[in-house]
Order: structure tokens, then sequence, then C-alpha cells
């Protein structure tokens, strides 16, 4: 129904010319210049080539989807689950997280802290802290403070006073992911560790270096071994100093017998040779190359490290989400929480012909499903969505769905 001009005008809004600025639209809360709940790196993580390891790690588990799903007795796939679990998920985790930043502020402080807690915010049905039959609606990530036996003491940031608070939560209500990779990457003598220590006074080393001091020797034409020396030194010391500071140029005098000798250059150490065979060391104990960081990367070692490294994490978090979110009654249901990734990301796309055709001819998966993945509109043709090898001529019933109705026929037709 069209509106006329009346009805837009009642019905139309916006943002800058229908606001009261004597109304704030129930804007309250803290105030900050920059984001509160963003996760930000530790004990001087944040300073290092450390970070940019941790957000590759936590960018690769982020593309991977992690679903609430429905199962069959044989473990296999069926379908998602409409539930606000999925939602939080597939489309919002919390009103300041996608599910894909939600996942990477879960790594990135997982990685950074050692352990990390998945705790659910709102929640529809019986109370969370007295029974587990609830739905989780939002879902935000915590640092845990203090251990008790059944309880953990979380920093969790309050979206409704802008503030992070702290509280108690049982343990079979939230969801605690400990780091795979704790060993390597947080002990307090892992290899990482020990990479941000040897990092820590390569910066002292460059600091010094370039300060602006001169490193001077001056050679005086007497010795200083008496008190009345040593002050004489001092004072001609304080005013080759004066005459530098105060000159425009930096430019001072020294007298004909005086001999000036200039320190002013690196010592040689094998720090950043130590540093260079560190940063090795936490690749290859992470399953990272250079390749991988740069990106140029091959099949073989993508695939090595999605293995070695991505997994370990992926599976950690949709374990313990299995675990907590999930009741035993829903699991007997079939209920799940899986991850899928793409594995046509990795497949060059010369190599993408050859794979559709196998893929099709084996009715592995369809022609529009195969054209969404090289980002194609799907095809208007019935055959497109059928599970058949379009390099053999089809009968041209297509109505008979299995191959037990062809062989029925040809009896019939051997015995009639």
């Amino acid at each position: 129904m069209e509106l006329n001009i009346g009805n837009r005008l009642k019905h139309a809004w916006n943002a800058f010319l229908n606001r009261d600025p004597t109304y704030s639209y129930g804007v309250s809360g803290s105030g900050y210049s920059f984001r509160p709940d963003k996760a930000r790196l530790s004990r001087g993580n944040e300073k290092s080539i450390i970070t940019s390891i941790f957000n590759r790690i936590s960018l690769d588990v982020a593309q991977i989807d992690i679903k609430h799903c429905e199962i069959d007795s044989n473990g296999s796939f069926v379908k998602e689950k409409d539930s606000r679990l999925n939602s939080c998920l597939t489309l919002e985790a919390n009103c300041d997280q996608t599910p894909r930043s939600f996942i990477q502020d879960i790594v990135l402080s997982m990685l950074d802290e050692g352990v990390v807690a998945i705790v659910p915010v709102d929640t529809y049905g019986d109370d969370p802290l007295i029974s587990d039959s609830f739905d989780v609606a939002s879902m935000r990530t915590g640092k845990i403070l203090e251990w008790k036996p059944k309880h953990v003491y979380v920093q969790l940031y309050n979206d409704t006073t802008g503030e992070k608070e702290e509280r108690w939560f049982p343990k079979r209500m939230i969801g605690i992911v400990e780091n795979p990779l704790y060993e390597v990457i947080n002990e307090p003598n892992s290899t990482v560790q020990r990479l941000k220590r040897k990092l820590a006074l390569l910066d002292v080393t460059d600091e010094q270096t370039a300060s602006n001091k001169l490193n001077l020797i001056i050679q005086l034409p007497y010795t200083t071994r008496s008190e009345s020396k040593r002050k004489l030194a001092e004072e001609r010391r304080e005013a080759l100093e004066e005459q530098l500071s105060n000159s425009k140029y930096g430019v001072a005098y020294a007298d004909g017998t005086e001999k000036i000798i200039q320190l002013n250059r690196s010592v040689e150490n094998n720090l950043l040779k130590q540093v260079e065979y560190w940063t090795n060391l936490v690749y290859s104990q992470l399953g990272i190359t250079q390749e991988v960081m740069d990106g140029t990367a091959d099949e073989k070692t993508m695939l090595n490290y999605m293995n070695r490294t991505i997994e370990p994490i992926v599976s950690a978090i949709v374990d313990e989400m299995k675990r907590k979110f999930l009741t035993k009654t829903a699991r007997t249901q079939g209920q799940t929480i899986m991850y899928f990734q793409d594995p046509f990301k990795l497949v060059p796309i010369s190599n993408i012909a050859e794979i559709a055709d196998k893929f099709t001819r084996n009715c592995i998966m369809t022609s529009n499903e195969l054209r969404q993945v090289i980002g194609m509109k799907p095809s208007a043709d019935p055959m497109a969505d059928q599970l058949v090898n379009n390099n053999i001529s089809q009968p041209a019933d297509q109505n008979r769905s299995s191959p037990e109705d062809y062989e029925y026929e040809e009896g019939e037709n051997q015995n009639g």
C-alpha cells in the first residue's frame, strides 16, 4: 500500500534530523574514547612480534564455522538447529560482536592468558546457577582471576553498565577453554616467553644505542690523581657540555693539548642471532612458517598448519561448548556443536575445474552447490540441484529416485 505525504512524515525517522537534543534515548553507562570490551594483550605481548603470531592464529580459527547442529545415530550431520545458541554462533554473539569477532576474541585471549572463560550472559529457561536446562542467548569472553574447586572468579564486561565487573560463576555453567599449546606459549620458561625476554633485551639495547648521549672521553694534558686535578677535570667536562648544549649547531672548542675520543658505536653481541633462533624455534613448535605469515605458503604447508595448530584450538572450543551448553538430554536427542571448514579455500583456481568434475561425477555435490563455492549464482535448471552424473545419459523418467526402481523394472521386462 502506498503512503501519502502525511503518512511518510509520520513514519519517517532520521538519526540526525529527528533527534531531540534534550532526550538521550536511553543512553546510559560509562563513556570511553576506546572500545572497553576489546581484548588487549598483556605482559608485554603487545610490544613484540608475538602479537602478529597470535593475531594470525586467531584470524584463521575465526574463519571456521561453528554451528549448533542435529546429527543422526551414526553421528552424521543432518541439519542446523534453529536455536538461540546457533544464532550466537552464526549471527550475533552479543550486542558488540559478530560470531567471527567473538571467536577471534576467544582465541586471542586464550593464547595471551593461557585460559579463557566463555560466559553465557543472557539465557532463557531455568536459572543457570541452579539448573543446566537453559538456552544461551548471548555470550562473552571473561578473564579468570581466581580458581576454586567448583567455582571461578571471572572478570567480565557488562554491556549494561559499560564496566568490567568481577563475579563468581560455577564451572558447570561457563565454558573454560585452556590453550592446547600452553606448554609452548604460556609456561614461565616456555619458548614464547624466552623469546619475549630476548626481544625485551634487544629493545633496551636499541634504546641505549639510539640515545642522545655522545659517549666522549677527554684526554687532558695532566694527570688526575690528586683531588685538585680531578676537580679541575670535572670543571673542564662541565664547560665542554655547556658549550655543546648552548651552541646552535652543537659546536665546541678544545685545547690543542687535549684529545677527544668518541665511543658512540654499538657494542657487538649475538643478541640479534639469538632472537632469530628463538623466533624460528617458536615457528617450528607452533607449526607455523614464515610463508604462512606472509601468505605465500603452498597447499601442503597450509594443510600441515591447519592440522597441527588450528584444529586443536577449534576442537578445544567446540568440545567445551558442547560439554557445558548442551544438556545430556539434548545430546541424546542428537544435538551437538560442530565446526565446518571450507576445503576449497586452499585450492588454487587452476584445480577447481578438475575437482568440480570429480565431485559431480561421483555425486558428492550438485552443480549449484559447486557454483556457490566459486561465487556464481545458482542455475535455474532443475538438473543442477540433483546428484546425478552428467557424463552418463539419464533415463527419461526422472521421478525414479533409487537404483532399485530400475532393477525392479528390468526384472519385470525380463519376466514379461
